[in-house]
């Protein structure tokens, strides 16, 4: 078999031989006879030229020798600009070509294991409000406490974070004006006694025809105005922070206390103090706030053209940064009924329940508020890329090829987006892996 084969390639390569050689020869022969036949036409043409237009000739023969040459092969040269027009090199006109639009991608089959198909359709939609809100003190547990006279501190039983009941004494002032209260309240006490002692022996006077009843009137009416007097410096030393009972103890016993004590007036924790041992303070001051945290309020202002969205009664959820995003579930407490002139805002408020304690007064807080259902035309989020500042999906036009277009939608709630314009209900688009198709997008168009 190997034989075989080198014979014949050694006959093939014989005939090669034999027919390039004669070949050769007939190219020789065809080259010579278009080179004669080009001298006896140049001949030709140079002797026409002398006969007819011989000044022509002759400065053709002056020319120099590259001029002649030159001259020589210039019917090859139009031959070859001859046939290179005939296969349209020198065609100015631009040939159509095609481009792609810059909005479509045509996926392959690991890009389609990628994408969820999914028809835009008309449902319920829940729009969520989002306003930056904090976490305050339930003020219907909160209790700012300061001294109900004016005096030095002599002793303060409580700080802060310290859990007190009601009743607790905080701290204790020295007053020299609840001494002089007190001494006012002796003294009426006494002219009330006195007075009443006088009324009484008018009465048994007027009785016996002693005095007249003009007397017993004016004695009867010194009891009461004594003891109307007697009444306010009771009064007096309530408001000044005295009890009842310890009033009654004074009026028996007749010891002067000059030590006023400041009292919890609400059950909490002590949230803050201002005060300091010798100190000097007044009515007007605030020295402990007392709030039970267990309630809390979360506030958010929200601006008054999204306030007709708030009802009383909605659902919120309440999102903490600090507390690794932990959610809260709840309703709207209360929406203010007037609008703040130097924010333009409204006030909304949700209670807390702080039953452990991890959420702080202070606290940055998101509220989001669910508005009433409406029927709208949804597109998932996740169908929707963000690009050159507008939102955008991709339509499928047929098994391999998405269209991106530009819609324009609303805000997300619950994982979707309502659509206001560019999409109609019952168009099949790419609801997941739109962001792969976009990078496939980009990346056709570039040519990689």
């Amino acid at each position: 078999m190997k034989q075989k084969f080198t014979v014949m390639m050694d006959q093939l390569k014989a005939w090669y031989t034999q027919y390039l050689a004669i070949a050769k020869v007939y190219v020789q022969e065809w080259t010579a006879v278009v080179i004669k036949t080009q001298n006896d036409l140049y001949v030709l043409t140079h002797e026409w030229f002398t006969a007819h237009l011989p000044r022509v000739a002759q400065q053709y023969d002056k020319s120099p020798q590259w001029t002649q040459k030159s001259l020589f092969y210039l019917p090859w040269f139009c031959l070859f600009l001859i046939i290179l027009n005939y296969f349209n090199v020198f065609d100015r006109s631009p040939s159509i070509k095609t481009v792609q639009d810059p909005n479509v991608v045509i996926v392959n089959n690991d890009l389609r294991n990628m994408i969820t198909d999914g028809r835009i359709y008309t449902g319920t939609f829940v729009e969520e409000l989002r306003a930056s809100g904090r976490v305050d003190f339930n003020e219907l547990f909160l209790s700012r406490i300061g001294a109900n006279v004016t005096g030095r501190v002599s002793d303060i039983l409580a700080i802060p974070g310290q859990r007190v009941k009601q009743g607790d004494i905080l701290a204790k002032i020295t007053s020299t004006e609840l001494t002089q209260s007190q001494l006012s309240y002796l003294k009426a006490k006494s002219a009330s006694q006195l007075a009443d002692q006088a009324a009484n022996r008018a009465r048994i006077l007027y009785k016996e025809d002693v005095i007249a009843l003009a007397e017993l009137q004016r004695r009867e009416a010194e009891a009461s105005s004594a003891r109307a007097e007697f009444r306010a410096t009771n009064d007096q030393l309530r408001v000044q922070g005295m009890d009842q009972p310890s009033i009654d103890r004074l009026a028996k016993s007749g010891v002067i206390e000059s030590i006023n004590n400041v009292i919890a007036t609400i059950p909490g924790e002590i949230v803050e103090r201002k005060i300091n041992k010798g100190q000097v303070v007044q009515p007007a001051d605030a020295l402990f706030t007392v709030a039970d945290l267990s309630t809390l309020w979360a506030v958010a202002e929200i601006p008054e053209s999204n306030a007709y969205l708030i009802h009383k009664g909605q659902k919120v959820t309440l999102v903490i940064p600090a507390l690794r995003n932990a959610s809260i579930e709840g309703v709207v407490a209360h929406v203010d009924s007037i609008v703040n002139p130097q924010t333009r805002t409204v006030v909304v408020r949700m209670e807390v329940p702080n039953k452990d304690s991890l959420i702080k007064p202070g606290m940055l807080a998101t509220m989001m508020i669910e508005s009433q259902p409406t029927e709208r035309l949804l597109v998932p989020s996740s169908a929707v890329i963000r690009e050159d500042n507008h939102d955008h999906v991709f339509i499928r036009e047929d098994e391999d090829t998405y269209r991106m277009v530009t819609v324009k939608l609303g805000p997300e709630g619950k994982g979707y987006r309502p659509v206001i314009s560019g999409l109609k209900d019952g168009q099949e688009i790419a609801v997941n892996g739109a962001f792969h198709l976009n990078t496939e997008r980009k990346r056709q168009l570039s040519g990689g």
